[in-house]
């Protein structure tokens, strides 16, 4: 009996977007992924892989995480927050989503129930994604609006100025990389929303 209790627990975490759920309950609790994760007592990679649905947790370890708010399992899965009706936003209303040498700036504090994420991306001159290629579900694209970005996917390299764009499917190994003096700004899109 226990057995079969634990496989419908897994199985229910595998249905449901435990990414976006978690998110948006650690945020209407006002915790950051890095304070979520000290408190929860797992690495912050931990929770950005959930988060990024990169990961299925096992129901133990969301438990653990889910102590760090704290909010119990039952109540986690019970809760539908409302979809998101806003339509229109200025840019004072944009969410600040990563912090440092690169800005992502997120349209709609709430993804919950949406499919797609667009981002107002800044590279400061030298910033990048990092030497491990990202890797995840979904699909991508962006404009370069201003400076000069190298896009790097699979084994293909180029260097995108203001107009050009990149597309591709978000499972082939990509990076990005601000080359030039000055910063670059990018509007992008992922779906279903990853970051």
């Amino acid at each position: 009996m226990f057995r079969y209790i634990k496989h419908v627990k897994q199985e229910m975490l595998l249905s449901v977007d435990i990414g976006n759920r978690l998110r948006f309950v650690r945020t209407a609790h006002n915790l950051s992924q890095r304070e979520l994760a000290k408190r929860a007592g797992v690495t912050n990679s931990t929770i950005s892989l959930v988060e990024s649905n990169s990961t299925n947790p096992s129901v133990g370890a969301l438990k653990r995480i889910l102590d760090g708010i704290p909010i119990g399992l039952a109540e986690f899965f019970a809760f539908e927050p409302d979809a998101p009706r806003k339509a229109f936003y200025a840019a004072d209303e944009l969410v600040e989503i990563g912090k440092g040498a690169i800005s992502y700036r997120q349209l709609g504090e709430n993804l919950f129930g949406r499919s797609l994420q667009i981002l107002k991306e800044c590279y400061q001159p030298g910033a990048s994604t990092g030497k491990v290629p990202l890797v995840h579900e979904g699909e991508e694209g962006g404009i370069v609006l201003s400076g000069r970005l190298e896009v790097t996917v699979d084994n293909e390299r180029r260097i995108l100025g203001p107009g050009d764009a990149y597309y591709f499917e978000s499972r082939r190994p990509h990076s990005f990389r601000c080359v030039g003096p000055v910063a670059c700004e990018v509007i992008s899109a992922c779906t279903p929303p990853t970051f």
